[in-house]
């Protein structure tokens, strides 16, 4: 009996229980008004703009989908923000957004993410003609993943916005966008445990431009024709692995004070340099320069001048890595210690390596160094490593870096005498580095970092449609 009441009580209860609301599917003509849709909707539905023109700016405030029919356009008002999420849980999704205001302090975006909305996600929009493409700033866990992102054309850099800009927000992944104008194309400040990946940039200052946010991924992501591709500044413990830069201007890898990191798998083209490039100066300076460096007869005419510049960067990690057709192989400078650079290959740099300091450093491991492309070296033994050490500097270099105005005479029989002495007497070589099992092969390099050259611009350069 007792049993029978307990099993009845449970039915009665449960056929007391409200019944849960279903989730809807709400359609808003073009024309309508979007907001009063938005504010009427309940969390888990799904607000459908149809194809048109729709007016903004609107707030999603609740844990919703604002998606949009194929053609269906989103204006906001050119003031504030396009779109503004707060609510956590929310999705933007399917939209060509127009329209931010451009007040650099208030972060106008095409889609800014409050901090209140953890775990949004915005995806499969074209986000165009913004300030700032989207803005995650602090929206823990957030997603901005496969979104074609195209900033503003002209005008100064230090007026415009970026791609995309992250501010402490722990655990957020950027994926799959193609990002182009504009100032950076990812910009990070603070902010630990976040996934860069699958990414492409083109016509920006920095391709990923990197500050203050630790234990992250920098993964499979493609930079052109920046000013830099990746620069990585005052981090610690990143992965930074598959990625790769073609032509960028000035460096494909920049590292300040970035300590504790793996750099492995990843790819520096040189090449020309499009004339047609449209990546605004900071001001009338950068113009100038440009001028000043024809009319001294000094103007690359391919890019990058470094494939990678370690500045201050402590006890990395360098492996499988391809630096190749650069001005520069890499710079090595201010007192960067610790750093493992094995297993890398040199190809075809004006010069290898520029190291400025008097250390002696050697780069190689357990008998396994790094693959040099002008390195004449002989492998009697058949073992894969050259039989005798590589210098990539000698004491001539240094009076280069010291006094350039000295390459007048670098074809004179003094310095080639001098060359000719060190290399038969190797005390004579100064301080720097030296890798004493230099590879007679260079490395495999990952498939997905080194596609070909022709595929790799294609993917980049390529206009998507809305």
């Amino acid at each position: 009996m007792a049993r029978l009441h307990h099993t009845l009580l449970a039915a009665a209860l449960w056929a007391a229980a409200p019944v849960a609301a279903q989730a809807e599917r709400v359609t808003v003509p073009a024309g309508a008004d979007v907001q009063a849709a938005l504010d009427a909707a309940a969390d888990g539905d799904t607000v459908v703009l149809a194809a048109g023109a729709h007016r903004g700016p609107v707030t999603v405030s609740r844990a919703l989908r604002l998606e949009g029919a194929p053609g269906a356009v989103l204006s906001g008002s050119g003031q504030g923000s396009a779109v503004t999420v707060t609510a956590p849980d929310a999705a933007v999704a399917g939209l060509v957004i127009r329209g931010s205001g451009s007040d650099l302090e208030k972060m106008d975006s095409g889609v800014f993410l409050a901090r209140t909305a953890s775990r949004a996600v915005v995806e499969g929009n074209r986000i165009e003609g913004n300030l700032f493409g989207v803005y995650v700033h602090g929206a823990a866990g957030a997603a901005v993943t496969r979104n074609v992102i195209v900033g503003r054309k002209g005008g100064r850099t230090s007026e415009a916005g970026n791609g995309v800009s992250m501010w402490n927000a722990p655990g957020a992944r950027v994926t799959g966008n193609d990002i182009r104008f504009g100032r950076d194309g990812i910009f990070v400040i603070t902010s630990r445990d976040n996934t860069f990946s699958d990414n492409r940039f083109a016509e920006l200052r920095f391709g990923i431009h990197y500050m203050y946010a630790n234990d992250s991924a920098v993964e499979g992501n493609v930079s052109l024709g920046n000013h830099v591709g990746y620069a990585i500044m005052y981090s610690s413990r990143l992965r930074i692995t598959g990625n790769r830069s073609e032509r960028d201007r000035d460096h494909g890898f920049l590292f300040n004070y970035a300590n504790g990191s793996t750099i492995a798998g990843n790819v520096v083209l040189g090449g020309p340099i499009a004339e047609t490039a449209d990546i605004g100066g900071d001001d009338q300076h950068t113009a100038l320069l440009a001028r000043a460096r024809e009319s001294a007869g000094t103007v690359r005419r391919a890019g990058p001048e470094k494939c990678v510049f370690i500045y201050n960067a402590n006890a990395n990690r360098f492996s499988g890595n391809r630096f190749d057709g650069c001005e520069i192989g890499v710079h090595f400078t201010a007192g960067s210690e610790k750093n493992e650079i094995v297993g890398n290959a040199f190809v075809k740099n004006r010069h290898q390596v520029k190291y400025v300091g008097t250390r002696s450093l050697d780069w190689s491991k357990d008998r396994r160094g790094n693959f040099w492309s002008d390195n004449p070296a002989f492998d009697l033994d058949g073992d894969g490593v050259g039989d005798t050490a590589y210098r990539p500097n000698d004491i001539v270099d240094k009076v280069l870096w010291t006094a350039p105005a000295a390459k007048i005479l670098i074809a004179s029989p003094a310095v080639q005498l001098l060359r000719w002495a060190q290399a038969q007497f190797p005390a004579l070589y100064p301080g720097g580095v030296i890798d004493s099992h230099p590879l007679m092969a260079a490395p495999p390099i990952p498939a997905a970092a080194a596609p070909a050259l022709a595929q790799g611009v294609r993917e980049t350069s390529g206009r998507r449609s809305p």
